[in-house]
């Protein structure tokens, strides 16, 4: 289901209750709740959010979450390999903290997504619905994070990165240098466009409120 809201440009001098309606629940809400020059200048505001149009997925299209997922594993498996140049036990270590990091997204953040037991953008709504109960919604919105707790989610794909580079050292090849770099592709740029152009783009709970996108934001400015 594909939820679609169309805007209209909205003059400064048309503040009432019909073109509040043509904005989003959340800022229509607020834009009520102003009263006067206040709303005028709440609309002024949000004039160019309102002269757009934008999609969002009640539940992604199929495609979507499978290319994510299929990102995600590949990346995996190719950090697994490279640390299997130091021995097996570092590849095992490896994976098992990759779904450890998965494990902790899906309990501490998609429990209160928008999409908990939906087809979400990257996969994940409909599997955390199979190991988790579903937790509040504004929770979602009220969480606080920095780049520090991103941390823990760029070592995967950095981790395999250093060590690749440690092996490339010891013991050159073109095959190592061509899966290094077919991991950075992946991890930096992959996920990037994964999220820009696709999930992060049409996610309806990036519009209700989310944390990640806000931080992201902030880095822009």
């Amino acid at each position: 289901m594909v939820l679609r809201v169309s805007r209209v440009p909205v003059r400064d001098d048309e503040v009432g209750a019909d073109q509040l309606r043509l904005l989003p629940v959340h800022l229509r809400q607020r834009g009520l709740e102003e009263p006067g020059q206040a709303r005028k200048r709440f609309i002024t505001t949000w004039k160019r959010y309102a002269m757009a149009e934008e999609t969002c997925y009640d539940n992604f299209p199929l495609w979507m979450p499978l290319l994510a997922v299929l990102l995600s594993l590949a990346i995996y498996g190719i950090g697994a390999y490279i640390l299997a140049g130091f021995g097996r036990i570092f590849a095992v270590l490896y994976l098992l903290y990759c779904l450890w990091i998965e494990l902790s997204v899906l309990r501490k953040s998609c429990v209160h997504c928008y999409y908990y037991g939906k087809t979400c953008g990257l996969g994940k709504g409909k599997l955390c619905a199979l190991f988790f109960k579903k937790g509040e919604p504004a929770n979602f919105t009220a969480l606080q994070i920095s780049w520090t707790d991103l941390l823990p989610d760029l070592l995967v794909s950095i981790i395999p990165l250093v060590g690749g580079i440690i092996l490339l050292v010891t013991d050159f090849s073109w095959l190592l240098v061509a899966v290094v770099v077919l991991l950075v592709l992946l991890g930096f740029g992959g996920n990037a466009l994964i999220r820009g152009s696709f999930a992060c783009k049409y996610c309806k709970q990036r519009e209700i409120g989310c944390p990640a996108e806000q931080l992201f934001s902030k880095g822009k400015k």
